[in-house]
C-alpha cells in the first residue's frame, strides 16, 4: 500500500487568476487514489497553509476554481480534497465515514509544496466540509486555526432537518439515525471536541436554511464547554450564500484572522 498523502500525479488546471497557478493532484489516501485542486501564488515566497474543505457531495459542492484562486490571492497555497469517489477519484463519498481520512491526509500533500510554510496549516470548511473540518483537527495535532462557514457539526442534526438529503444519508450511512445509531454518532464530532486544540472561528448567516443556525450554536456550546479557542461571526440578514461583496469581504478577514492565530 502506497503511504498516505503520498502524490501520485499532478498535472496544470487552467486558472481563472494570472497571478495564481492550479494544479490537479491525486494523492493516496487510505488505500485509494484521490483527487484535489491545489492554487499557490505565482510570485516567489513562502506562504501559511489552507485545507479548503468543501461542500455538498459528489458533483453538489464541488470545488471551484474561483474560489480556489480567491484563497490563494490573499496569500496562501490552498489545497482541497474532492475526497473518494469524486471526479474520478477512488472510492465512495461517505458523508464523513472513512472519507475524512482524505482531508486528514491531504495536510501531508499541502505540507510538500515548497512555499507552503508546513508548521502553519489552517482549515477553511464550508457546510458538510465544517465535520470534515473538525475530524481533521481533532485526529491532526498540526493544525493552526479552523474556520468552519456555514458548517454541518451534527449529522443526525442534518438527518433531521434536511428532509431532502435523508435518501442520499440512508444511502451513504447504511440507515437512519434511528436504526443505525452508532454509524451517525461515530460521524459526530462533537462527542470529541475536548481533543481538539486548533482556534476556532464559526461564521453562519442566521437565515441559513441548508445548515441551520443551530449547528453553529450546537459547536459553540461544546467549544465553551471544554474551554476552547473561538470566535463567532453570526450574520443575522444572510443565508446559506452570501453575496459576492460581502462574501469576498468575509474572505479577506478570515485570511487576516487566521494570520494572527498561534502566534
Amino acid at each position: 500500500m502506497k503511504s498516505d498523502g503520498m502524490i501520485e500525479s499532478r498535472r496544470l488546471y487552467p486558472s481563472p487568476n494570472p497571478h495564481v497557478r492550479l494544479e490537479e493532484i491525486v494523492y493516496w489516501s487510505d488505500g485509494l487514489r484521490v483527487k484535489g485542486l491545489l492554487a499557490e501564488p505565482i510570485a516567489d515566497g513562502k506562504y501559511e497553509g489552507i485545507i479548503y474543505l468543501r461542500g455538498g457531495i459528489q458533483h453538489v459542492g464541488m470545488v471551484r476554481p474561483s474560489r480556489m484562486a480567491q484563497l490563494a490571492s490573499n496569500g496562501f497555497v490552498v489545497f482541497a480534497p474532492y475526497y473518494r469517489g469524486n471526479r474520478g477519484g477512488e472510492g465512495r463519498d461517505e458523508f464523513a465515514g472513512d472519507d475524512r481520512l482524505d482531508a486528514v491526509n491531504a495536510v501531508d500533500v499541502l505540507k510538500q509544496q515548497p512555499k507552503t510554510i508546513a508548521d502553519r496549516i489552517h482549515l477553511l470548511a464550508f457546510s458538510r466540509g465544517g465535520i470534515m473540518a473538525l475530524w481533521t483537527a481533532i485526529l491532526r495535532e498540526d493544525i493552526t486555526s479552523v474556520v468552519t462557514w456555514a458548517g454541518v457539526s451534527d449529522v443526525v442534526f442534518t438527518y433531521h432537518e434536511r428532509v431532502d438529503l435523508r435518501r442520499m444519508m440512508r444511502r451513504v450511512i447504511g440507515g437512519t439515525p434511528n436504526n443505525n445509531p452508532d454509524a451517525y454518532r461515530e460521524r459526530t464530532a462533537l462527542f470529541r471536541i475536548n481533543e481538539l486544540d486548533a482556534s476556532v472561528l464559526i461564521i453562519h448567516g442566521e437565515l441559513d436554511e441548508h445548515v441551520s443556525v443551530e449547528q453553529a450554536r450546537l459547536l459553540e456550546n461544546a467549544l465553551r464547554e471544554h474551554n476552547k479557542d473561538y470566535e463567532t461571526w453570526y450574520f443575522p440578514e444572510y443565508t446559506h450564500y452570501i453575496p459576492p461583496v460581502k462574501n469576498a469581504e468575509i474572505v479577506r478577514n478570515l485570511c487576516d484572522w487566521m494570520r494572527r492565530q498561534g502566534k
